[in-house]
């Protein structure tokens, strides 16, 4: 039997609400969003910068802890007219990488 690690719990949850970390930063640079992360360890590397491609720009700028994952799907998916059940999948991994990497934060709602 193996144990749990870590990345075991930090599965998202469609109806969950998150927002970005207080330990990273976001710039937009030329169109590209870049992301950095103010503490060591939140990535493979130190120091190191993450950018995200045009789904993952579009999913960042939607993190405000306003909307669950599932409404952020189901908006992008009407904008770019894409299937659901494939934009809820880049939801969830974008989520569950930035959770992983202390980059996203879970919002508790009442």
């Amino acid at each position: 039997m193996t144990m749990p690690t870590k990345k075991d719990f930090l599965q998202p949850k469609h109806n969950g609400y998150y927002s970005i970390s207080e330990n990273v930063v976001s710039r937009e640079i030329e169109g590209e969003i870049i992301l950095v992360p103010l503490v060591s360890g939140m990535g493979n590397l130190e120091d190191e910068l993450y950018t995200l491609n045009e789904s993952g720009k579009a999913i960042w700028k939607r993190l405000d802890g306003k909307r669950d994952l599932q409404t952020i799907a189901v908006e992008l998916a009407a904008e770019y007219n894409a299937p659901p059940g494939e934009i809820e999948e880049d939801v969830l991994g974008l989520a569950r990488e930035l959770l992983e990497r202390g980059m996203l934060v879970e919002v508790q709602k009442d």
